[in-house]
């Protein structure tokens, strides 16, 4: 089944974990989120996927032979874990956890709800 974007969204959300991640920093897929005060449950994972580059100052602050690795592996602060989701109310959404720390005092990172998806007919 393809699904093509319906709308952007880039907003933060809360995650829903019925059993919390044994890694913070990388999570599976949440059981559900809250977004605008509105509680979504994940009725199914469409797909699933991790990205690791580096971007802008940090790819360019790292050996080619580190960088390499790093793009495969992770480094500190950096990679995204996406999911592409159904809620139980039917609507298919893409949201990820970016793992860069906002600040020294918040170091957790972040989870967006990236776009709302539609299927293509």
């Amino acid at each position: 089944m393809a699904c093509k974007p319906l709308r952007f969204i880039g907003e933060p959300i809360e995650v829903v974990f019925d059993e919390p991640p044994v890694w913070s920093k990388s999570p599976d897929c949440p059981d559900g989120f809250i977004w605008r005060g509105e509680s979504h449950r994940i009725a199914e994972l469409m797909g699933e996927w991790c990205d690791f580059r580096r971007r802008g100052k940090m790819a360019r602050n790292m050996r080619e032979s580190h960088l390499a690795v790093a793009s495969t592996h992770g480094s500190l602060g950096v990679g995204r874990f996406a999911f592409c989701v159904r809620t139980d109310g039917g609507r298919i959404f893409e949201l990820y956890y970016d793992r860069a720390p906002k600040s020294v005092d918040d170091r957790k990172g972040s989870w967006t709800l990236y776009r709302e998806m539609s299927v293509e007919e």
